[in-house]
């Protein structure tokens, strides 16, 4: 499958991978109808996704099964009056609806539009009425049937609601006895183009109402890099990625690189997360290739690693957020394994990564992808040199990579603030080693200034994560008079600190450890101990969330 899309696709060194990878682009690629379905003809029973649940169920999908169900989908999908470029949103979490739905749309040339089954009735209204979405698929549960039954009345475009299963009351459609009375699907007439938009991905909404991100048909063939050169992933594997198809990493680690290099798809469809039930799933099912953001690692390795036969996983990947060098150095510990790092954003596919033939640095998130031509920008327009911040930016000048978002949806103003002058600027400040490695500082807002020093908040959150007290943190700057900012820390404790009652030693300690781990004008001025960190639905902390409170404080 791999010949068809790159002109070499094994590498003897990352030198050799930087100067000769290249994508071939086909002329009205379509990942359904190119991908999907030529592995159903080709090799009808190779496994596509091994399903399982936390009750115990578990069912292998070929990929004649899903060229089968994505058909009939499809098929239901036109007879409700779907067709290129209209709109559906899903809200399926770990259903196997959900890889059954998107390969349905692809093959009508769809808007597919992924959507958290976390999302209230208002956040529904924006998506409904921003992306003029005309179906929503929705799995058959209360909370979730409820919020979507109540945004329809100020929800004019949506058409139809579908649920999984034979749930049709009232007004809802049953998924299952659609597919199953459906007419045979015919493939449309009019074919997709390149440029055309196949997903939109509304972003977490740090701040603001979410921006609507759109990619192209193009976008799987930017995520060979991902599955191929950076998960490692080949025929055999059998590949588990913790996310939430609502999730931007879901079609990272559970969809379209994964299915171009024949690997399966491991999914474990859970209501809330366990982690010694993933351990479990792991183990028992042999999962040989595993990548869950950072926390997810987090809470692992408080368990005892020692009690799960690992022995069949061969490779492990991170991103979503930093790794802190602490949670690197006890996952090899006890498993054997490096996790290699990988950075990108919902507008793009991986651009940075730990490759396999280098060498991982806990902290730096590694090199950058040679399908993106790639630099660090000073604030003064220059390319930054070795050591120097900047922020990441993306020439599109010279070539406009596969991966790479078209546009925000339906708003050019948006996307030129951050697309021009031939490049898009990703808003992420980085520094690079004199090895060449990246390591990440913070979104351009996020660094703080203070008495003339720049600080990541990344840096000073790894050293607070050394502290054994120190469950969850954020770091953030708060205005000073003098120093002009000063670095503040938000702090999740143990169960066993969180009940000390008076915490002045507490504070002094943890600021003495983070002078003696990091440089001493890094460490936290200010601690705040919280129970929880505000976070986006996605689970990204919103530290403008943070700093908006702070500054309601200092108001009043």
């Amino acid at each position: 499958m791999l010949e068809r899309f790159l002109k070499q696709s094994e590498f003897s060194s990352l030198e050799d991978f930087q100067k000769n990878f290249g994508i071939t682009i086909p002329e009205n690629f379509n990942f359904a109808y190119d991908v999907v379905d030529v592995w159903a003809e080709e090799q009808p029973e190779r496994p596509a996704v091994l399903w399982t649940n936390n009750e115990g169920e578990k069912h292998l999908y070929t990929f004649a099964d899903i060229k089968r169900e994505s058909d009939r989908t499809a098929a239901f999908l036109m007879q409700l009056g779907i067709r290129r470029g209209d709109a559906v949103l899903m809200m399926l979490k770990r259903r196997i609806d959900f890889w059954f739905t998107i390969i349905a749309l692809h093959k009508i040339g769809a808007v597919a539009i992924p959507a958290t089954h976390l999302l209230t009735e208002k956040d529904l209204i924006y998506r409904c009425n921003s992306a003029k979405v005309k179906i929503i698929v929705a799995a058959s549960e209360p909370v979730i049937l409820k919020h979507v039954e109540g945004c329809l009345s100020q929800s004019p475009s949506v058409e139809h609601i579908i649920a999984t299963g034979t749930y049709h009351e009232g007004i809802w459609k049953s998924m299952e006895e659609g597919r199953r009375n459906a007419p045979a699907f015919t493939r449309p007439k009019e074919a997709n183009t390149n440029s055309d938009i196949s997903l939109l991905y509304f972003t977490s909404g740090s701040s603001g109402n979410p921006k609507m991100v759109a990619h192209n048909f193009l976008y799987p063939l930017g995520h060979i890099v991902t599955a191929k050169y950076w998960q490692n992933l080949h025929e055999g594997s059998l590949h588990l990625t913790v996310a939430d198809t609502g999730w931007g990493k879901a079609v990272w680690g559970k969809l379209y690189g994964q299915w171009i290099v024949g690997a399966t798809v491991f999914v474990y469809d859970h209501e809330k997360f366990n982690p010694v039930e993933i351990l479990k799933a792991m183990a028992e099912n042999r999962v040989t290739s595993f990548c869950a953001p950072p926390t997810i690692y987090r809470f692992l390795i408080r368990e005892d690693l020692s009690k799960f036969d690992l022995s069949a996983l061969e490779y492990c990947t991170t991103a979503g957020e930093p790794l802190n060098p602490s949670v690197f150095d006890t996952w090899k510990e006890h498993t054997g394994l490096s996790i290699h790092e990988g950075f990108g954003q919902t507008e793009t596919t991986l651009t940075i990564a730990t490759f396999p033939w280098m060498d991982s640095k806990p902290g730096s998130i590694g090199v950058p992808n040679p399908a993106y031509d790639m630099d660090l920008l000073t604030a003064d327009g220059r390319s930054a040199e070795d050591g120097e911040s900047g922020e990441i930016v993306l020439h599109t000048d010279r070539r406009r990579p596969a991966g790479l978002f078209e546009e925000y949806y339906h708003n050019p103003e948006l996307t030129k603030t951050v697309h021009y002058d031939g490049m898009y600027h990703t808003g992420d400040v980085a520094w690079r080693d004199s090895d060449g490695y990246f390591w990440f500082v913070g979104r351009t807002d996020d660094v703080i200034k203070s008495s003339g020093y720049r600080i990541g908040p990344f840096e000073v959150e790894s050293a607070l994560m050394t502290h054994p007290a120190v469950v969850e943190c954020a770091v953030t700057g708060v205005p000073d008079p003098i120093r002009g900012q000063v670095v503040k820390a938000t702090i999740v404790l143990d169960r066993k600190h969180a009940s000390i009652e008076d915490k002045t030693a507490l504070i002094k300690e943890i600021q003495d450890h983070v002078k003696k781990v990091s440089a001493p004008y890094k460490y936290p001025r200010v601690i705040e101990f919280v129970e929880e960190l505000p976070k986006t639905i996605s689970g990204k902390i919103r530290r403008v969330e943070i700093r908006h409170n702070d500054a309601c404080k200092a108001q009043h």
